[in-house]
């Protein structure tokens, strides 16, 4: 549980920071959202839902071993 001291603590130290700082500082705290959401939604794979997410389409799309084949000789020759 945050104590209104620690969420008041959190502010005074926001207000000390310059103006770059502070859109770090949002950043941080969306990240720290969001990572805690996607461990929740990304929990079981048969929860993935390629409808929703347009690269679960694509996966299969391509062989693995296609890729990468004759890259060597194509960037170095020989």
């Amino acid at each position: 549980m945050v104590t209104k001291a620690l969420k008041d603590r959190l502010i005074e130290e926001l207000e000390k920071l310059p103006e770059d700082r502070l859109c770090e500082a949002l950043d941080f705290v969306e990240y720290l959202k969001g990572r805690g959401r996607r461990e929740t939604v990304t929990g079981s794979l048969k929860d993935l839902d390629p409808d929703q997410d347009p690269i679960l389409k694509f996966i299969g799309g391509v062989s693995h071993g296609s890729l990468a084949h004759g890259l060597d000789e194509e960037l170095y020759g020989s």
